[in-house]
Parts: C-alpha cells; structure tokens; sequence
C-alpha cells in the first residue's frame, strides 16, 4: 500500500512529539530531521523536501506554537497542512470541451499502464452520463490495439482501431468518427517507450497538433520512484501536460512520486491507480492522501466506496429486516459480497481513523477472510440459512465438514452474527426517527 513505510514512521515521530508535552525548539527540529529523512527514503526528491522541511520549520517554531495548549498538534497540523499544499492543495477535476467530441490524450512511457487507465477512465466518464470512444493510436508495441479491444470489452466502451497504419490519421479519424456516431469523449492511447525519445515526442506533437486534446494525461508508474520526476519533466517540457495519473500506488510503498511530481512540474495529479478494478481508478483529492499518509483515516473516500457498490435498495430492504429481527444468513452474505466489491479488507481498515496505531499484521486479518464465512454459509441448507435458530449440534458437524472448516469456527460464526444482528437492531432502533440516512454495508439506517 502506498506511503506504508512513510505513514509508520511519521507516526513514530509525532507520537515522540505527543509523550513530551511541552516542547523547545530543538525538540522541533529533532522531529523535523526524522521526517525529513522519513520522505527522503520514501523516494521524494530531494529539492522538494528540502523547500518542505523549511516552511514546516518556518510556521512551528515561529508564532505562538510552542507556547500553545498542545504544541504537538499544532506541529502535525502544519506538517498536514504543507502536505496538502505539496500535493496541490484541491481536487483538480477534468475539463470538459464547450465543442463535442471532448477529446483526451494519454501519453507515457510503455510499461506505464496506459491503456489499462484509459479504459478505466472511459468506464467512470461513462457511469457520469457520457459516451466515450477509445481510440487505438499505438501501432508499434505488438498486441496493442488488441489489449485496448480486450479492456474496452471489459468496460463496455466502444475502440477505433485502423490497425497498424499512422497514428497521427488514426486519431484524427477517431475524432470525425465520434463526432458522427454520438461519442462525446474521445480518449486517445498513444505509444510508449522504453524511454523518452525524439521520435516519440515529435508523433505525440503531431497528434497534439492534428486533434487539439481538451486535455494531454500523462500516465505515470509510481514504482519508477525518481525516474517518475524525470519522465514527468520531459513529457510537460516537450507537450504541456494538463495533468497527470498515477498507476501502481497500491504496489509501492513508498508513494514518493505523488508527493515529487506535483510539486516539480506544477501540474495536478488528476486520478490515482489503487489497483486492478474500475473503481480502483480514484480521484485524487490532496487533503485525504494527506489525511492517510499521517494515519488519520480517509473517511469520505470509504463512504464514497461504499456508496458506489451498495445497492439502495437492498440497503431499504435490509432496514426493514434489521427492525423486525428478520435478519438471515442469506441478507449476511449479500452484505459479505457488497463489501467484497470495496477491496481487500486491510486497505478498508487503513482508511478509518486511527488506523495507522494498528498492527494489520498481528490482527491477522487475511485477504480470503470472507471466502471461509462464504464457504459456512455455503454448506447451510436454504432453511438453515433463514432460520439459523434451527442449528444444533448435528447440523453444526456437517456445515463443518462440508465446508472444509471446524465445529469451532462454525460456532464462532454464529456468535458474531447474532452479536452483529443484536447490535444492528439497537443501532436501527436508535435512529429510527432520523432523516435522510446514510446507507452503509454492515450499517444499514
């Protein structure tokens, strides 16, 4: 997960800062070293955290910092504050063209997961009312326009393909095509390289020239770590870039290129990679990866998870369960497989607040954790899993055995589901009278 290590240690120093209470100006600048060696071996580049470190410096032992209630929040709130800053401060959303088709072009080195993106980004332009087209301008890299035909039939977004002829036609082909056929975006994936060349940025320029992009994304891979500051110099240099996507972040641990790239080139980092689905494709919003790497939780981004997968009404349907004690075994796994859609249980739990004082590790919560309650639930026969009161000892012995799990675990099941189903209908009953309520997995009502 990204900013892993850079999370853990920042919040090594600022608990060091909290157990002193009062503190000097050296106690300060002690804590500032340690985080500045902290972003240093998280891969930020040097110059950024250098201009970092002194404005932090500057605003924590100046004013009345030190003299405060509780100097040490201060400290973390500018820390919070210059991160938010360093990461462009607010949401930088897409623009749109005032002329139909909008069009988008995805430059970036090969291996950078170009295509995979504009499939993506296609699939969340199109779950906003739009109707884009992928166009297929990568004509070099063998199986190209074939990967682009395959992630376009995943998300069901139509691809403009003229095999391997010039790119620069093609994509101006593409645009006169959507203008014709009711396509209001047009996202152009464009060759790579293994490295910036001439040749490569004089086709990019052509396309650029020929089709007039409302936007050029320049996709990058955030476990090329520095190269990443490089790669985003060069391309902006050479094109003008309008912002930038950054693949990979849930594979490093580092996450310094988000923190550099921003910051070096001036130019928004736009969506982020947090993995292989659609929904892993997120907006970045500066103040909640800064909210992350300094273990305060990311809550609007969860809910925003949540809502996206949890259909409403089952969430209505499930309320009125929870009130009347209806609640089942089958309501359970529905619930278990609309939480499953949210991701990998241990990037869930980061997002909540105070997560980052935990040990994910020694709480051993794994991955397939859901597949061993599926399996129970499973091996229940349809009237077991509506009326779970019916299991007794013999039916315990064979769910347990069907389902490849022990008498034990089959039990520790069903405690934690009659506690659940406890909970809930005190939660439910609690907020019965309330209006407007936030639909939420596991916390319907």
């Amino acid at each position: 997960m990204a900013f892993e290590n850079l999370s853990g240690k920042l919040q090594d120093v600022f608990n060091k800062l909290r157990g002193k209470g009062k503190l000097t100006e050296k106690d300060v600048k002690s804590a500032l070293r340690e985080v500045k060696l902290a972003l240093l071996e998280a891969d930020v580049n040097f110059k950024i955290v250098k201009d970092f470190i002194s404005a932090v410096t500057e605003r924590a032992i100046g004013g009345d910092v030190l003299d405060g209630l509780n100097p040490a929040q201060q400290v973390i709130k500018i820390v919070n504050d210059e991160l938010v800053s360093l990461m462009g401060s607010t949401q930088s959303m897409l623009t749109f063209s005032s002329s139909s088709p909008t069009v988008y072009m995805m430059v970036g080195l090969q291996g950078a997961g170009k295509t995979t993106t504009a499939g993506k980004l296609a699939g969340r332009l199109r779950k906003q009312g739009k109707h884009p087209l992928l166009a297929a301008c990568d004509v070099y890299r063998p199986a190209a326009i074939k990967q682009l035909q395959v992630v376009g039939k995943t998300y069901n977004i139509p691809v403009f393909e003229q095999g391997q002829t010039n790119p620069v036609d093609i994509a101006k082909q593409a645009v006169k095509y959507a203008s014709g056929n009711g396509n209001d975006v047009v996202i152009i994936d464009t060759a790579g390289r293994l490295h910036i060349n001439e040749e490569l940025m004089d086709e990019l320029a052509n396309i650029k020239a020929e089709v007039k992009p409302q936007e050029i994304l320049l996709v990058i891979d955030a476990m090329t770590g520095q190269d990443a500051v490089n790669v985003a110099e060069s391309f902006n240099e050479k094109l003008g870039l309008d912002g930038i996507i950054i693949t990979k972040l849930d594979g490093d641990t580092r996450g310094g290129a988000a923190l550099s790239v921003r910051a070096v080139t001036g130019k928004p980092i736009k969506y982020v990679g947090m993995g292989e689905k659609l929904e892993d494709l997120e907006p970045f919003y500066p103040d909640r990866m800064a909210s992350r790497i300094l273990g305060m939780g990311d809550v609007l981004s969860l809910i925003e998870k949540a809502q996206q997968v949890y259909d409403e009404n089952k969430a209505k349907e499930l309320e009125q369960k929870m009130r009347s004690s209806e609640f089942n075994f089958e309501d359970f796994m529905s619930q278990l497989q609309q939480v499953k859609k949210m991701g990998p249980m241990k990037d869930i739990i980061k997002m909540l607040p105070g997560a980052g004082k935990l040990n994910l590790d020694e709480l051993n919560i794994e991955d397939n954790a859901t597949a061993k309650v599926e399996a129970i639930i499973q091996s229940m026969t349809v009237e077991e899993r509506r009326n779970p009161d019916i299991l007794n000892g013999s039916r315990k012995k064979r769910i347990a055995k069907g389902s490849g799990r022990s008498i034990q675990e089959v039990n520790q099941l069903l405690k934690q589901f009659n506690d659940m189903k406890r909970m809930m209908k005190s939660l439910t009953d609690m907020t019965k009278g309330r209006k407007n309520r936030m639909k939420f997995p596991f916390f319907p009502g």
